[in-house]
This record gives structure tokens, sequence and C-alpha cells, in this order.
């Protein structure tokens, strides 16, 4: 199963390096474009969701590598939770 990196950038200018153990990250983000703080948790934990799902069916066990990814998008999405009009850009998927 093809892993796939990619790089958002949050709405204080912090970077953070991402993965996905699958391309279905492609279907959900895509590089260069900007997201609504809610808009960007929502599609992040539907790619990161089912890219776990596939590792499962294809392996047998979830892929807790993206449960983790998730769970760091979350927190870190938290920290903006108050800010007005927040958004995150997606700079790069590879």
């Amino acid at each position: 199963m093809p892993e796939v990196h990619f790089d958002v950038r949050w709405p204080d200018q912090s970077e953070s390096h991402c993965y996905s153990p699958s391309t279905v990250i492609h279907d959900y983000l895509r590089s260069g474009e900007d997201y609504p703080l809610p808009e960007f948790l929502r599609l992040s934990r539907e790619a990161l969701t089912l890219a776990a799902d596939r590792v499962e069916q294809k392996f047998g066990f979830r892929c807790s590598s993206a449960e983790t990814q998730l769970l760091a998008i979350e927190t870190r999405g938290r920290q903006f939770a108050g800010v007005e009009d927040a958004r995150v850009t997606v700079t790069r998927i590879g």
C-alpha cells in the first residue's frame, strides 16, 4: 500500500509534516488549497479513518500510524478552535 506524506500550514503559519498509509488522502485534500479549520479536520478524519480501514482490510490490523497522525492533527487543530476564520493550507502532497 503506497504511503503518502503531506505538509500543512496552520493558522499561526507553523507547519506540520503528516502521513497517510494510503493514497486515499488525494481524494480528500488538494495541494495548494486552503480549508476552513473545521472542514480540514473533517476531511482529515474521513481520509485517515478510511486509510486505516484499508490497511485493516489488506493486512488484518488497523494502521496505528494513521490513527496517531489523526490524533496529532485533531490536537493541533484544537489550539485554533477559538480563532475566527482559521484556515489550514495543504502546502504539499507527495
